[in-house]
């Protein structure tokens, strides 16, 4: 049998393939990561450079081979061909970067009747597992973290840092999860926030890739969008009310960043947003 972890850069994924490991052993392990920087130049078009020390940490203490994809482009690339900006709704960086790779590394090396494959979501999530396992065949889909014995992130921390691994800094800075360097077009606007705060260089680098998108295009487009047309509170008061608040208009990156400058807190602070690049496309690798 062959078992095959997608292996992110995040703590579920380490953890998972250490299950992986001890339950099936490493000889027949394989740790599949997708790098979603391609032959870009920029530091901050790809992953953190602290995910990268973590995967290479963090495959070593597992064991099995490590799989590095890339495909060639990094996320920007991809929106320009695709002359498609993506957003929470459609996300064809993982498409294209992530999924596509790694069904074509599948497919390549891997016999479906002795294959299962592996992804790191838990038992909050086992709502998703059905629709993860019916995307990945005919190749067999579990996910470990779904099952007893049940751990929590704090648990899933603790255990990285008794094996003598640093935490990723992302984690550690308040991003909820270890990738894309703290950009994700599926990420919201506690996380713009965020990544403006820790990294205003990665900011200012995706910020000058929208508007140079947005030229290209001729569109208004924008990864985030705006629902606070009666400004912060009026936004807050809808969602302590259930409401869905206000048609949303696009939010560019810039006027964002501009809006924070003239109002700190003008911005939706539960708004994190979601990171599935292996489970929640119509084309999951």
């Amino acid at each position: 049998m062959k078992h095959v972890v997608m292996f992110s850069g995040g703590l579920g994924s380490w953890m998972t393939a250490k299950r992986v490991a001890e339950q099936h052993g490493t000889d027949n392990l394989y740790l599949v990561f997708a790098d979603v920087k391609g032959h870009a130049t920029s530091p901050h078009s790809g992953e953190d450079e602290d995910t990268y020390r973590f995967i290479k940490e963090a495959a070593a203490n597992v064991g099995g081979e490590l799989v590095w994809l890339v495909e060639g482009r990094d996320i920007w690339q991809v929106f320009k061909d695709n002359r498609f900006l993506g957003n929470s709704r459609l996300a064809n960086c993982s498409k294209f970067l992530k999924q596509q790779p790694c069904r074509e590394w599948l497919d390549a090396n891997c016999d479906p009747a002795n294959t299962t494959v592996y992804v790191g979501i838990d038992w909050t999530e086992s709502h998703r597992l059905p629709a993860i396992v019916n995307a990945y065949l005919p190749y067999k889909a579990e996910a470990p973290l779904t099952e007893a014995p049940y751990l929590d992130k704090d648990d899933v921390r603790a255990a990285c840092e008794a094996e003598g691994i640093a935490i990723p800094r992302l984690y550690k800075a308040g991003f909820p999860h270890n990738n894309c360097g703290g950009f994700c077009v599926r990420a919201g606007q506690a996380q713009f926030e965020l990544l403006l705060r820790e990294h205003p260089e990665r900011y200012a680098y995706h910020e000058a890739k929208e508007e140079e998108l947005r030229e290209y295009l001729g569109k208004d487009v924008s990864i985030l969008k705006d629902r606070a047309t009666g400004g912060n509170a009026g936004l807050m008061a809808d969602v302590k009310r259930g409401q869905a608040g206000p048609t949303a208009v696009p939010l560019t990156l810039r006027r964002f960043r501009e809006r924070l400058e003239e109002q700190p807190a003008l911005f939706d602070e539960y708004a994190f947003g979601g990171c599935g690049c292996f489970v929640d496309d119509e084309e999951p690798a």
